[in-house]
């Protein structure tokens, strides 16, 4: 992608967070010098802030929202270097119209900026199993955030039970989704394992790592 900053919303449970991680590693892998700014300051859990140590040892700086603290709903005032010449950033923002209201206070700023606004959808979550619904919430994000979204990002998943067959289901709801906003499909993320299983016309296939585990898929370090 050339835009300078990318922008990451998404119902929850879409698979925002892990494709906003999965994008800095890559364009770290580029070489580009990447910040990945953690601006989801209403949802505690599955935050990109939980992987920020994996995240600086691929060379990505990260922001982190509410000082760290979850429970204050407070934005860095570091977030403000995304719009600094010469920056490669990514905002991983929170999943739901509230969440995307922290993108209000920046609009003007991000107007002026070469950006993207990906949306993230998950055609197995219920509250966009359609492409009705999943414009609906779009839209809604779209008022919160006082931006128009530019690009659509499909991850239909079932976490570590996703098939092929369950990708290539979503990937024809993307199409339809397209089709009626008139926002077009810029990648299709599935599981690095599917990437062999699966063959998608429209957009760019974007293969992800699992970076976002929960607690308890997380083997313990040795002491």
């Amino acid at each position: 992608m050339e835009n300078r900053l990318t922008i990451v919303t998404g119902h929850y449970g879409s698979g925002k967070t892990e494709f906003a991680v999965n994008l800095a590693v890559a364009f770290a892998r580029e070489g580009r010098a990447v910040t990945l700014a953690d601006l989801d300051i209403v949802n505690p859990y599955f935050c990109s802030r939980e992987r920020k140590a994996e995240l600086e040892a691929e060379g990505v700086r990260v922001i982190l929202s509410s000082g760290g603290n979850a429970d204050l709903p407070a934005v860095n005032p570091a977030v403000n270097a995304l719009f600094e010449p010469n920056v490669c950033g990514v905002m991983d923002v929170g999943g739901d119209p509230a969440g995307a209201r922290v993108l209000g206070r920046f609009a003007a700023r991000i107007r002026e900026t070469d950006h993207e606004l990906l949306c993230v959808v998950n055609f197995n979550r219920p509250e966009t199993a359609t492409p009705e619904k999943a414009e609906r919430y779009l839209r809604e994000i779209e008022r919160s955030a006082k931006l128009a979204v530019t690009g659509l990002v499909h991850n239909t998943h079932l976490c570590g039970d996703t098939t092929a067959a369950d990708v290539l289901r979503g990937a024809e709801l993307a199409r339809e989704l397209a089709g009626q906003t008139g926002i077009p499909i810029r990648y299709h993320a599935l599981a690095r394992r599917l990437m062999d299983q699966v063959n998608i016309s429209t957009g760019e296939p974007f293969p992800m790592d699992i970076y976002m585990k929960k607690p308890w898929e997380i083997e313990p370090t040795e002491e």
